[in-house]
């Protein structure tokens, strides 16, 4: 299995990377992302066959395809073993019926409590695995909207072959959130607190890879969806769904919250390998730029609002591409051209042949906050059962969809609601708690560096953290 960039198509790709290369690289040298260069592919039998296994079993089976022989089996089975031994649940993303169609899959039982755990605990032992086999190491520089730096902070941490930087928009991550990431004293972790939003910190971060100087002089790597590790990883859940409800002999469609299409893009992802899904549903917040995507063929960016489900205030979707380059037929001149457009404008449209495309397996809706909180209400009445606001707005999604009822329908719940206690405090009158580990995460000492949106500041301060490292 080789990968090539979305900005380029596979005639012009003459030196296309293996998995280790690409893991190691995470953004395209052109600027694009690495997609595989041909879908491995799970005929029915195939699927029939993850039947009965566990969750780490089954992640084996669907990401070695992706691995090829970049790392030997019997290693990559031990990585994968390791990697979810860890989590809370035995299932590790157990499957609970809301109603008599829908239901959730909780994604919170890693060790940061959102689904970013699932890619980014198997992410860090993966850079281990390979760095240490090449002598090499790396720098990983990654932006936050809340969620991603946690996780990926705490899959890092202590590792010797890795320094570790991450952005996260100042103000606009929620407490437990931000305590998370600044509460992990390690000497090889730095947070970063960028006066801007997330868009501002994932253009910061783009903008030093495609710095190729400063890239290669610091060996820049990314723990960001735009790494492709970080999707393979994630299409493991959505097999773990459709096995569980009855694939490959009955379909099954997803609604998920989504800011940076990341998430969803794996369910579309399986799909393109076999498994059986029917319908992928967006679900946004006051931030909705994919949800009018879907609705008018146009991707046009505006100002980011606050809301109640900050992971999501995002107006610039960098995953979005890998569909685009789908959706264009892998035709990479095309990708680059709405790409710079985007970047020049704020906005692109695509021929409505290729919209229609998107709309046979897509579709998107918005909830604003009030909604968004009646939400959390209303599941908590007639469930009792607590949920944090992105997974509120993707339940609320999956309701308004009106999918057809003898398909099941599940959502992705991306987050403990421990994370979001305010909201949903707010929304129910009850204060969930954080597990007892994290119990005392509010009186933790923090450390963090305050940095205003500017890349050259940026980039001093982690060429400076550098520099004392390697003096000490």
């Amino acid at each position: 299995m080789n990968y090539i960039s979305t900005r380029r198509t596979a005639a012009e790709s003459t030196d296309p990377l293996a998995f280790d290369s690409v893991l190691l690289a995470g953004l395209a040298r052109d600027g694009g992302l690495y997609m595989p260069q041909s879908w491995p592919t799970f005929s029915a039998d195939d699927i029939r066959a993850l039947r009965g296994l566990s969750y780490a079993e089954l992640a084996v089976r669907v990401m070695s395809p992706f691995v090829a022989d970049t790392i030997p089996q019997d290693e990559f089975s031990a990585l994968v073993a390791e990697t979810y031994a860890q989590f809370d649940h035995d299932a590790v993303a157990p499957l609970v019926q809301l109603e008599p169609n829908l239901w959730t899959m909780e994604l919170f039982h890693g060790p940061t409590l959102a689904f970013k755990d699932y890619a980014l605990q198997f992410l860090g032992r993966a850079f281990d695995h390979v760095l240490g086999r090449k002598s090499q190491k790396i720098t990983i520089v990654g932006a936050t909207s809340g969620d991603t730096g946690s996780a990926a902070i705490e899959a890092c941490r202590d590792r010797e072959a890795i320094e570790v930087f991450i952005l996260h928009p100042a103000g606009r991550v929620s407490e437990v959130q931000r305590r998370q990431m600044t509460t992990v004293l390690s000497d090889n972790v730095h947070n970063i607190a960028v006066e801007g939003t997330f868009d501002d910190c994932q253009d910061l971060v783009k903008a030093m890879f495609n710095d190729q100087k400063f890239c290669d002089r610091y060996n820049l790597s990314a723990v960001n969806s735009i790494n492709w590790a970080r999707i393979m990883a994630q299409i493991v859940y959505y097999f773990w769904a459709g096995v569980h409800l009855g694939s490959p002999d009955r379909e099954v469609s997803f609604a998920v919250p989504t800011g940076n299409f990341g998430n969803i893009l794996a369910g579309y992802c399986a799909r393109r390998m076999g498994l059986p899904v029917r319908d992928l549903i967006v679900g946004s917040n006051s931030n909705d730029i994919l949800t009018r995507f879907f609705e008018t063929g146009s991707m046009v960016a505006e100002g980011v609002s606050p809301t109640l489900s900050p992971s999501m205030d995002i107006q610039v979707s960098s995953n979005f591409e890998r569909l685009l380059w789908e959706l264009h037929d892998r035709d990479g001149a095309e990708v680059e051209r709405l790409m710079a457009r985007f970047r020049q404008s704020g906005s692109y449209s695509v021929e409505e042949a290729r919209w229609q495309r998107a709309l046979q397996t897509f579709a998107g809706r918005r909830f604003d906050d009030t909604e968004t909180k009646a939400e959390i209400a209303r599941l908590y009445e007639h469930t009792g059962h607590l949920i944090d606001p992105h997974s509120a707005v993707g339940i609320a999604a999956a309701r308004a969809a009106k999918t057809d009822p003898a398909v099941p329908l599940v959502t992705l719940a991306t987050a403990h609601p421990a994370k979001f206690p305010d909201a949903v405090e707010s929304a129910t009158g009850i204060r969930p708690a954080l597990p007892p580990r994290l119990a005392d995460l509010l009186e933790r000492e923090e450390r963090c560096h305050n940095l205003p949106n500017e890349l050259r500041a940026v980039q001093a301060y982690v060429a400076g953290k550098l520099a004392e490292k390697d003096a000490a």
